[in-house]
């Protein structure tokens, strides 16, 4: 059975919720989209210029914290923007080096990925304990690597939906049913494409979310209530890109939505924070 924690929150407050952002900048275009084009790689300039700002902004009035998945690719294009979010006293997260998709990587393709991120992460001067995988999958490689070399948290899988859990390895049987094999202590801390912006919102040639932001505002509201009232000691990892909810109507969408989270008893802050108040 799947062993799960329990969230040790503070006084007062009902449910730890993570603000994450995965900033990808240029890479998400180039790598997963495949689209270097001078107007996709415009999205990731605005990514960096424009919505970063105005996030960072934000969690200040709030006076928040939050996690950023940062590829070694945006740390390298944005070195000062991304100085800017750790002076900040964000928590920065492993998220591959071109946002890379590790699903089918030769366990030596992906490690050398792994590693390209973690220098390119130290030369703006952070080494994570946490990591987050381009496009929310995962190799049978992938957490033993994540192990390997230090990793303590994952926020990648969709095992659970308020608890955090050690993920296990799934052998997938098609004249039988499956198995679990291996079992990580690399803590997932679980996402949802629901949580997420990029599919609601986003436009990409014939693929479009563009969703009013009242209908997310709605989704999200609904799955944190639900948090609240029927889970005890959870948690809810929310995943964010700059170039996405940093536009003016997204970003006053989640600023309504930071307001009924903080009246209704959310504890907002970083996944390491959580990780370290877990019960099991």
């Amino acid at each position: 059975m799947q062993q799960t924690g329990k969230i040790r929150i503070p006084e007062g407050k009902k449910l730890a919720v993570n603000l994450g952002f995965d900033f990808d900048a240029f890479s998400v275009w180039m790598e997963t989209f495949h689209q270097p084009s001078q107007a996709y790689l415009s999205r990731g300039e605005y990514a960096g210029e424009v919505c970063v700002p105005r996030i960072l902004e934000l969690l200040d009035k709030y006076k928040l914290t939050a996690g950023f998945c940062i590829p070694g690719h945006t740390a390298d294009s944005y070195p000062d923007v991304c100085k800017e979010i750790i002076a900040a006293g964000h928590e920065v997260m492993h998220h591959g080096y071109v946002h890379e998709d590790p699903t089918n990587l030769k366990i030596e393709e992906e490690e050398a990925i792994l590693l390209k991120g973690f220098e390119a992460l130290d030369r703006i001067g952070v080494r994570p304990q946490g990591y987050r995988s381009p496009g929310f999958d995962l190799s049978a490689n992938t957490l033993n690597l994540l192990e390997k070399h230090g990793i303590r948290y994952d926020s990648s899988l969709m095992g659970n939906d308020f608890y955090p859990y050690y993920p296990r390895v799934c052998q997938a049987n098609f004249d039988k049913g499956n198995v679990y094999t291996d079992t990580s202590r690399v803590v997932e801390m679980p996402v949802t494409w629901y949580l997420d912006d990029f599919p609601h919102f986003e436009f990409i040639g014939s693929r479009t979310g563009m969703k009013p932001q009242s209908q997310v505002f709605e989704i999200w509201k609904t799955y944190f209530d639900y948090g609240v009232s029927h889970t005890q000691s959870g948690m809810m990892a929310i995943t964010m890109h700059p170039q996405v909810i940093g536009r003016p109507h997204h970003i006053t969408m989640l600023e309504e939505l930071i307001d009924h989270m903080l009246d209704s008893g959310a504890w907002i802050t970083t996944l390491d924070n959580i990780y370290q108040n877990i019960a099991w």
